[in-house]
């Protein structure tokens, strides 16, 4: 398989994924950054903007966007993994609400640099409609909002929608209502980390792809043949991490899979709704998500592949044929007019958890350390966010960035194998049961509700 087969975005990104050249020989450098997705080439570009002094070198096991950057959903939003009331209860009131304006300002922050830039990411800010097709899922929906006004949010954040506003937002079979937010932009991910990987060359930055990096140490790197000294080394890694020595634990890699149809009509499209690009969900414990593209495809998604044991990752993580045929009944499910149009593409690949689901950036200026990541598949924005924070962090600049929450926040380890194994993936059937449970009979999951704390952050 070529880069190019990898997803329908990968295959339409417009670049040739010819890697650049590997790392041949030791190497020192100011700034060393393990990993080319959107955290390393975010912090990057932002440091390499206000320090151009400084070289700066990412490092990269294949091509710049291999990974979960170039072939996530499409979705720019304003999702933090952790909730308000977990984020405050590490912080305060004031500041969860600090992290949540910043992750919204984040998404008009990632279109400003693309037009910036000139990076064509075929984005639109249609905002994010989550349909409740079930009684359960309708309280839900109000609880979300109920919840939302205690923490003083109003429409310009979230709103209630009813049956007709809903559906003529997204006409998804069942509708009840939905919730409604503007913080979210649809957007082609391979165009955008593609794009980005020439914004920083251009700012003097190297890539250097086909070099995998087996450890990270207190101002050192070591690859595969080589070593790079820096005075500062990012891990930007996410579901790869495990791959790394001794971070085994930090985050599991856990597999969410995707298919696009053909381009649909404006016929068909006329019965779906979406005419600003919104991004969609529903309100199932089991996560689904969805985009209409630029070119009037449908991209639709969802969790619900087994975890692999022990972490492994392999190119079959890409593959999964029985959660590839349940997305596509799913998808016919909720938009009949999509029966007997092709489905050209089916990709996947792996987002990181920590075992809280709550992301972290941070930076020890006594080993040079720098982190970012947990995104629990919500890193499109958060990236961004994490690359202007640790530009800051790594050059001693206190900010607004600097003071928000989740900077520092250490996130326990993952338990041993096969603790892990069993506990995932016991958790993903369980989700999956408690779906199949509202779904026949309308009332809430009493499994959903005794196993959620246990297995997500929202």
């Amino acid at each position: 398989m070529t880069y190019s087969d990898i997803s329908l975005w990968h295959e339409t990104a417009g670049d040739s994924w010819e890697p650049r050249p590997a790392l041949m020989g030791d190497l020192e450098v100011d700034v060393a950054i393990v990993g080319a997705g959107y955290t390393g080439l975010w912090a990057a570009y932002y440091l390499a903007e206000v320090r151009p002094d400084l070289k700066i070198a990412i490092l990269e096991a294949e091509v710049a966007g291999f990974g979960a950057s170039g072939r996530n959903g499409g979705w720019c939003s304003a999702l933090f993994p952790a909730s308000l009331d977990k984020v405050a209860a590490g912080s305060s009131r004031e500041a969860a609400l600090a992290q949540d304006r910043a992750m919204r300002a984040t998404v008009d922050e990632v279109i400003r640099v693309t037009e910036a830039e000139g990076i064509e990411a075929d984005i639109a800010k249609g905002g994010t409609v989550v349909v409740a097709r079930t009684a359960a899922q309708l309280e839900r929906a109000r609880d979300d909002v109920e919840h939302a006004r205690s923490w003083g949010l109003g429409d310009a954040e979230i709103s209630l929608l009813d049956q007709a506003a809903a559906e003529k937002r997204l006409a998804a079979t069942g509708t009840l209502g939905a919730t409604y937010t503007p913080d979210c932009a649809a957007l082609h991910p391979a165009k955008l980390v593609r794009g980005l990987a020439r914004a920083v060359e251009a700012r003097g930055v190297t890539i250097y792809e086909q070099t995998r990096v087996t450890s990270i140490e207190p101002h050192l790197v070591r690859t595969e043949r080589d070593a790079v000294t820096a005075d500062v080394v990012v891990r930007a890694t996410e579901g790869y991490t495990p791959t790394l020595t001794g971070l085994e634990r930090e985050v599991i890699p856990v597999r969410s899979l995707i298919i696009a149809t053909e381009p649909l009509s404006n016929l068909v499209w006329s019965s779906i709704g979406l005419e600003e690009r919104e991004t969609f969900s529903d309100g199932r414990h089991l996560l689904i998500y969805g985009q209409r593209t630029a070119d009037d495809r449908l991209v639709f998604g969802g969790r619900g592949a087994p975890y692999s044991f022990g972490s492994k990752i392999t190119h079959a993580d890409s593959s999964d044929l029985r959660t590839h045929r349940r997305l596509q009944e799913t998808l016919v499910e909720l938009f009949p007019a999509v029966r007997g149009h092709k489905i050209t593409h089916r990709w996947g690949g792996v987002l990181g958890i920590p075992r809280d689901w709550h992301a972290s950036v941070g930076y020890d200026p006594a080993s040079g350390l720098a982190h970012a990541g947990g995104y629990v598949g919500d890193g499109v924005a958060t990236t961004n966010l994490a690359g202007r924070t640790l530009r800051d962090l790594v050059l001693g600049t206190q900010s607004d960035l600097t003071a928000l929450p989740w900077v520092g926040h250490v996130s326990p380890r993952w338990e041993p194998e096969p603790l892990r194994w069993l506990g995932v993936n016991a958790g993903l059937r369980a989700m999956t049961m408690a779906d199949a449970e509202e779904t026949a009979t309308g009332k809430g999951s009493l499994v959903a509700r005794a196993v959620a704390p246990l297995v997500g952050g929202h």
